[in-house]
């Protein structure tokens, strides 16, 4: 168990990835803050696992467009576990449309949750991290969407773009102090976020995926347990899991 005695706070956590995510986490010996906004019995139940587990959790809810809600969650975290080390900022919605018919506030909405939550959550924790003087570990959930773009989803794929680039420039800003930023973008995974997408397109996008399957929220998490515990020489990347869609 190499996350045995480290505390992760994973944002979006009540289900699908960010799920996947916490109970990778706590598997691995971690104390898991499982961050939701409105899921709050969707993520009591991830939190009774992560106990099923014989991990320790925290459920927090708060907002991640609002500065002062990821601070408080941050010192939330501190509180009650005494220290932070790892970051997953898994938060994000869809409100997808061609861009001739988007309205401003579905663009505000994505982007405010997509790309400023990683922003706001990011510049709390780094303090508490530099002050630890153990490193940390930053893992922002981005998308293929945000390296190929996508019809339909200029908001969601702008910030998971704008999520990219936050990682890189904040991994060049943090590596000197051996905090790690990186990043994971997911492919077409089945969640309750792509269960609603119209089957025409689920049929069209599938003969492009090489491994002929959508991926499993569990595959994800993965790749974040990767960077969280054995990743000591990687910062400002970004792991592609798709199944081969983007190739």
């Amino acid at each position: 168990m190499d996350l045995q005695g480290k505390v992760a706070l994973v944002t979006g956590g009540s289900g699908g990835i960010g799920a996947a995510i916490a109970l990778a986490l706590a598997r691995d010996g971690a104390a898991v803050v499982i961050n939701y906004h409105r899921q709050k019995e969707a993520a009591a139940e991830i939190l009774r696992e992560v106990e099923l587990l014989g991990g320790r959790g925290l459920l927090y809810q708060a907002d991640v467009t609002q500065p002062e809600a990821c601070e408080g969650m941050i010192k939330a975290t501190l509180d009650h576990f005494s220290r932070i080390d790892i970051l997953i900022n898994n938060a994000g919605i869809r409100r997808d449309n061609l861009l001739a018919l988007m309205k401003p506030e579905d663009w505000d909405a994505v982007t405010d949750t997509n790309l400023k939550g990683v922003f706001n959550c990011c510049k709390a924790v780094l303090r508490p991290f530099l002050r630890q003087k153990s490193g940390g570990r930053i893992i922002n959930i981005s998308s293929v969407a945000g390296i190929t773009g996508n019809s339909g989803q200029t908001n969601y794929a702008a910030a998971k773009a704008g999520v990219i680039a936050f990682t890189r420039s904040l991994a060049k800003e943090m590596g000197r102090r051996g905090i790690l930023v990186n990043a994971v973008a997911p492919g077409m995974i089945e969640t309750r976020m792509t269960a609603d997408l119209p089957q025409q397109l689920k049929d069209t996008v599938l003969p492009h995926i090489a491994l002929q399957r959508f991926g499993r929220p569990e595959e994800v998490a993965e790749a974040v347990l990767f960077l969280a515990r054995s990743a000591h020489y990687v910062t400002g990347s970004v792991i592609v899991v798709d199944g081969g869609m983007s190739l």
